[in-house]
């Protein structure tokens, strides 16, 4: 809030009707306005930046103190005792000068002032640099409008125009990078499809030749439990210590060779033994048998395979081969024969959409010594046969 008990210039007027009062007061104003002089320093520049042709009496007294070689304190005392000695309309005079001059220098426009080099660089000549490298530049009060055309150059000089090639080069780029994820995507689901043909067992099992007499004269058992299938160069380890006949159960322990299905007889008895083994195509499922069975459909009647367990071997002669739905769960049961084993895996190779049998008739040693079922009672009934291992997209929705 203003107080009204204060006197502004107007209220100090009056009304008007005492000039002499106006007077006075307009007197007072001016010669406190003007009672001190503009510095000392400040006339030196301005001084400096006249011709000597072009100055006032004022302005040659302070060029002549500047040169006389006194402090700039004395030059002050100097320079104020002058100052005091001018009528007003003189010291009015002296500002007006002051505020000209200062009203010029204000309204020019100040050069952008470049890095000076050092001495270590005056010494080599410069290189042509790039535009984008163009030496820093360093503004003092420079108008916003300067600094802006010279950011709008510097962008200018280094944007390179568009052409129909870029557009052209993007969408290469972008049609091949889209390729290469589809082709990835196709890979990871189907490469059973295309790697399937070129699988050959024996790169996964032992590459040794195996040489068998079929009648199983002159072989010798080693200890470790394995089916080997001459024709198919296969080797691969049977899997007797899996009592579960639950689908993950079997799965994993198809991982470490095939497996002898847990309700069915051992080798060696009557009855008619089981073994699945993996087709599976897919490199991306896991374990190392996954291929044991893959060219399983190449056994033809009259063909044979061979088991060791417990140090013995067991010679078996095929005599049937068919293709069945994975429910016919009758494959695990007896045949017509006192000692067979049944061969099974997935149909088509990667795929368990139906299931392969082979079933072979033992031939050596004479079934006519084999013992009695091992097996005394069943822990039930699968509904499905065991399956090839899971492929990517199972496992995706078995996620979710």
């Amino acid at each position: 809030m203003n107080d009204p008990t204060k006197k502004t210039p107007i209220d100090e007027l009056g009304d008007g009707n005492n000039p002499e009062l106006a007077a006075e007061i307009i007197r007072k104003k001016l010669d406190k306005l003007y009672g001190k002089e503009p510095s000392a320093k400040e006339e030196i520049k301005e001084v400096e930046a006249l011709p000597s042709g072009k100055m006032s009496k004022h302005q040659h007294y302070m060029d002549q103190l500047s040169k006389s070689g006194l402090s700039l304190h004395e030059i002050q005392t100097k320079w104020h005792q002058y100052y005091s000695d001018l009528p007003d309309d003189q010291k009015r005079q002296v500002w007006n000068e002051f505020y000209r001059h200062h009203e010029q220098q204000k309204n020019k426009p100040k050069p952008e002032v470049e890095r000076h080099q050092t001495p270590a660089e005056s010494d080599h000549p410069k290189e042509p640099t790039h535009p984008a490298h163009q030496p820093t530049r360093i503004y003092g009060n420079n108008s916003q409008v300067s600094v802006k055309k010279d950011l709008l150059n510097r962008v200018q000089s280094r944007a390179k125009p568009i052409t129909n090639n870029h557009h052209v080069r993007s969408l290469i780029f972008g049609f091949s990078m889209g390729s290469l994820v589809i082709l990835i995507l196709l890979f990871s689901f189907f490469n059973e499809r295309f790697i399937t043909p070129l699988i050959r067992p024996s790169t996964n099992v032992s590459a040794s030749p195996i040489i068998v007499n079929p009648n199983g004269a002159g072989t010798a058992a080693g200890p470790e439990p394995k089916i080997i299938i001459p024709k198919i160069n296969v080797e691969a380890p049977v899997v007797y210590d899996e009592p579960s006949i639950e689908e993950k159960a079997v799965q994993k322990a198809l991982e470490r060779g095939v497996v002898h299905y847990a309700t069915t007889v051992n080798p060696g008895e009557k009855g008619n033994a089981v073994i699945f083994g993996h087709s599976s195509g897919n490199i991306l499922n896991s374990g190392k048998y996954k291929f044991a069975f893959i060219l399983l459909k190449s056994l033809e009647k009259d063909d044979t395979f061979i088991v060791d367990k417990d140090g013995k071997r067991y010679v078996y002669k095929v005599y049937q081969k068919y293709i069945t739905p994975p429910t016919d769960i009758g494959i695990l049961g007896a045949r017509d024969r006192p000692s067979t084993m049944t061969l099974v895996t997935c149909d088509p190779p990667g795929m368990s959409t139906n299931r392969l049998i082979i079933v072979g008739e033992q031939i050596f040693p004479d079934p006519a010594t084999n013992k009695e079922s091992s097996i005394s009672s069943q822990t039930g009934e699968p509904k499905v046969l065991p399956s090839n291992s899971p492929s990517l997209w199972q496992r995706i929705k078995d996620w979710f």
